[in-house]
């Protein structure tokens, strides 16, 4: 395995919020979130583990408070990089995370608009680096152009790039820009509620063939419960989610599914070059892993996988 393998950098620019947790109108939890930064510290809490050497860097804007305290501790805690997160005078985001009562997640976000111009970050990639981006950060027009510099910059280095589209109806964009993001990546996950906001369209293999395929070659659509289909070139597979006891919240379930993606990558040593060119049984090495993470958060009202948890 070669050096570049061993010693990589896996780099998240996305939001950071504080989610505090809301079940019968009544709070359960309080805790830092944000889709990207969800999966970052559960690959801190794994790979950071599992995979020495690996440099874990979450990019972000915060303002000046205590909850941005409150998250920047616990980021270094579970082993990421703090240095490429914004502070600016002002207020860092809050969202309320309001269940149903299958446990899914209603949300409505508080963001302190006065914040100052977010700057791309300066993290320097390498070839097989991993940058991992998506949702409301990347489409939004205070963020999302600093975001594609930063995939741009990484493209050019050779690194791998992952793109989770996590898109709502009430998102300031349109296909377009999203579509801009997908040509820059190397796989791209969309639940099917994603691609029928974003598209008109639940078909997750017409999607693939007339929006993914021509600017990506890997594509993973999650369906909650439901088994994932997975799309590259000459390749569509299907994949069982994995048990869970007793659902108690969904609210990282996609954010650890994309987790358990690039801890595979990183576990099994995959290269970009090798991602051109998946097979069936490529996915099988990563998406089994994925829905493991995926069902270890449902079992909790944390973001994130346990410190010990073994994929």
């Amino acid at each position: 395995m070669s050096f570049s393998l061993q010693n990589r950098t896996v780099a998240g620019i996305g939001e950071t919020v504080l989610d505090i947790v809301f079940r019968n109108n009544q709070p359960q939890a309080a805790v830092p979130g944000g889709s990207v930064f969800n999966a970052m510290v559960s690959l801190g809490r794994t790979a950071g583990r599992d995979c020495p050497g690996t440099r874990l860097v979450m990019a972000s804007q915060a303002g000046r408070d205590a909850v941005a305290d409150l998250i920047t501790d616990f980021m270094r805690q579970n082993g990421l990089d703090t240095s490429c997160i914004q502070q600016d005078p002002g207020q860092s985001t809050v969202s309320m995370a309001l269940l149903d009562a299958q446990n899914n997640a209603r949300y409505e976000f508080f963001r302190d608009k006065g914040l100052p111009p977010f700057r791309t970050p300066q993290i320097r990639f390498r070839a097989e680096d991993i940058l991992l981006f998506g949702s409301f950060f990347a489409v939004s027009e205070a963020t999302g152009p600093q975001t594609r510099e930063l995939a741009r910059a990484a493209r050019e280095a050779g690194a791998i790039i992952y793109y989770d589209i996590n898109f709502r109806k009430n998102h300031p964009a349109d296909s377009r820009t999203v579509e801009e993001n997908i040509a820059l990546c190397d796989i791209v996950r969309a639940s099917d509620e994603d691609i029928e906001n974003l598209w008109g369209d639940p078909d997750p293999a017409r999607v693939y063939r007339e929006h993914i395929a021509p600017r990506c070659p890997n594509y993973i659509c999650t369906k909650g419960a439901q088994p994932a289909e997975v799309f590259s070139p000459g390749v569509h597979a299907v994949f069982p989610t994995a048990p869970v006891a007793q659902v108690l919240s969904t609210i990282g379930a996609g954010d650890n599914f994309n987790a358990g993606i690039l801890y595979g990558i990183l576990r099994q040593g995959f290269t970009r070059e090798r991602l051109r060119r998946l097979s069936e049984a490529d996915w099988g090495l990563l998406v089994p892993t994925a829905m493991r993470f995926s069902a270890a958060v449902c079992g909790s009202l944390q973001n994130y996988v346990e410190p010990d948890f073994r994929p």
